[in-house]
């Protein structure tokens, strides 16, 4: 080739060197595209008109699996730079997080030398736009799981993450959801946890329903939290055109009635059907929740006095099986990367309608070895164990979630009398989406000497389930119009070392890692010069 030649070929790949800099190409070559934002987030990004600025407080000496935490939540900030002017920073100190409230987190970490470590890591980022500012939290702590698992879905969730708190920042208005109240719903002060921790979405109200149709036509939402007594006719008629309008709804409702006061006090209870008047609205939408307790082995243990002697007491922790432990759907957005939610009877849910057009998934549903009591029954501390062949039932379905258009339990029915409306009956609904649980404990959290606990705890074992995140997910899926809750659906493959073979194999990599590069440029300098000396010698 002429110097020529090579000149202008050295020019042409220089020119598309620089075009390629120059242009915002940018490829991801990974199977599970963990360096690309979905569409949804870009276009968030793209509706800000000011600089956003990022705070990481993730920093400090971090093991292996934060630094890749860290990694992972710069290289999504890069990627956002790209859509949006987003300037990053890190904090200098652990002031601002302490100051903002933020909860540290306890590394315990033992070294070879068998001593313990203890590093403290605040794993989140404060994200500022104009005068607004939210936190977004980087560690998904799921109690059952790895801490290379939790790492692991840490990393799956840092896009929702970082979206969630941008949407926060940018949203101009706070929308509104509201609790019912008026059929003997949980009060405010067992929903105390739920709502303060949606008052980080929402202005959140309670209130009953009047006579007027368009009540509830403010509020993204609703939430009917355990109710006790039927609703009328002008109350399903609301929620029924509230729904049709595009309105989404978040049922706990129960099956069965039964008193805990008198279980508690006598060490047994009827248990009988629930009649809410609301049976048929939920078959028309899809979903029959069934008169009837479901048992389960995996449960939680309650205290009971096994003591034969009246005059002392022996508290003993029992396996309760009417005390489930759900376990959280993989398949939804709503649930996913959640551990077990704590629930205390509950009901099983049958999906109805058939080939309707509405999408329902389950979102929560019991262990391989489940039981299903119809009601009329009774409940009773003294039977705390149950023969293990009545426990034949395999993931029984307690929650599951609606999306599509619905048929109005009204459409073939005239208006009940006395309702405030100028709009005919509407008979069909737009597309929303609704989320049905059968059990009004899984919304309600414990109160000790009077104060509320978090939602989720039990005190008898003092373990914290997944009861507040499954909640807060149901109400930021059902009013997600942008779609930011289906980044929860993102998976990156969890690539786990073997660790016993690690360690077994240890030298041997070492050696082979080590000795395998110069061998083989030893037997490439080898193969060079035998080839030149052939050359050389034909001459």
């Amino acid at each position: 080739m002429s110097k020529r030649s090579l000149l202008i070929v050295l020019s042409v790949v220089a020119v598309i060197d620089l075009i390629v800099c120059l242009l915002p190409v940018r490829w991801d070559m990974t199977d599970d595209k963990r360096y690309s934002l979905s569409e949804a987030s870009k276009q968030l990004l793209r509706t800000t008109a000011c600089p956003v600025e990022i705070t990481l407080y993730l920093q400090g000496d971090l093991n292996a699996g934060f630094r890749r935490l860290k990694k992972a939540a710069q290289e999504t900030i890069e990627e956002m730079s790209v859509y949006a002017d987003v300037q990053s920073s890190y904090a200098r100190n652990t002031e601002e997080a302490e100051s903002l409230g933020l909860q540290p987190i306890i590394i315990h970490e033992r070294e070879q030398n068998g001593k313990t470590a203890q590093t403290t890591v605040y794993p989140y980022a404060l994200v500022r736009y104009k005068d607004k500012k939210a936190v977004a939290s980087l560690l998904r702590n799921t109690r059952g799981l790895s801490g290379e698992e939790n790492l692991n879905a840490s990393i799956e969730q840092l896009e929702f993450a970082f979206m969630e708190a941008m949407h926060q920042v940018l949203q101009n208005e706070t929308p509104r959801v509201a609790f019912i109240e008026g059929h003997g719903e949980t009060d405010e002060l067992h929903t105390y946890d739920l709502m303060t921790a949606l008052s980080r979405y929402y202005q959140v109200d309670r209130g009953q329903l009047t006579n007027d149709a368009h009540i509830l036509d403010a509020y993204k939402a609703i939430i009917i939290a355990d109710p006790q007594t039927a609703f009328s006719e002008t109350d399903k008629y609301i929620i029924d055109q509230y729904i049709m309008r595009g309105g989404a709804v978040l049922w706990a409702v129960n099956g069965v009635r039964l008193s805990e006061e008198v279980l508690q006090s006598e060490g047994y209870t009827p248990v009988l059907p629930l009649d809410l008047g609301i049976t048929e609205m939920l078959f028309r939408y899809g979903i029959r929740i069934n008169p009837a307790l479901v048992q389960d082995m995996q449960c939680l243990p309650i205290p009971v006095n096994v003591s034969t002697d009246p005059a002392q007491t022996n508290l003993q922790p029992l396996p309760w099986t009417f005390a489930p432990l759900l376990l959280a759907s993989q398949g939804s957005p709503v649930t996913k990367d959640l551990g077990q939610v704590m629930s205390m009877f509950v009901s099983p849910i049958d999906a109805v309608g058939g080939d309707d057009g509405i999408e329902k998934r389950v979102l929560l549903a019991t262990s391989t070895a489940s039981c299903v009591t119809p009601a009329p029954n009774e409940v009773n501390l003294s039977d705390m164990d149950p023969p293990t062949e009545l426990f034949r039932y395999q993931y029984v379905p307690v929650a599951v979630s609606l999306e599509g258009v619905f048929p109005s339990a009204f459409a073939h029915r005239i208006a009940p009398e006395g309702i405030v409306t100028d709009e005919p009956v509407r008979k069909q609904s737009i597309t929303t989406r609704q989320v049905v649980i059968a059990g009004g404990s899984i919304l309600s959290n414990e109160l000790l000497k009077g104060q509320p606990l978090p939602m989720g705890y039990d005190r008898y074992s003092g373990m914290q389930f997944s009861n507040r995140d499954m909640a807060v997910n149901s109400i930021l899926w059902l009013t997600d119009a942008d779609g930011l809750i289906s980044l929860r659906e993102k998976t990156v493959a969890l690539r786990l070392l073997n660790d016993k073979r690690a360690h077994d194999e240890r030298l041997s990599v070492q050696l082979v890692s080590t000795i395998s590069p110069i061998v083989i440029l030893a037997l490439i300098g080898c193969a060079v010069a035998i080839g030149r000396k052939r050359k050389y010698q034909r001459i």
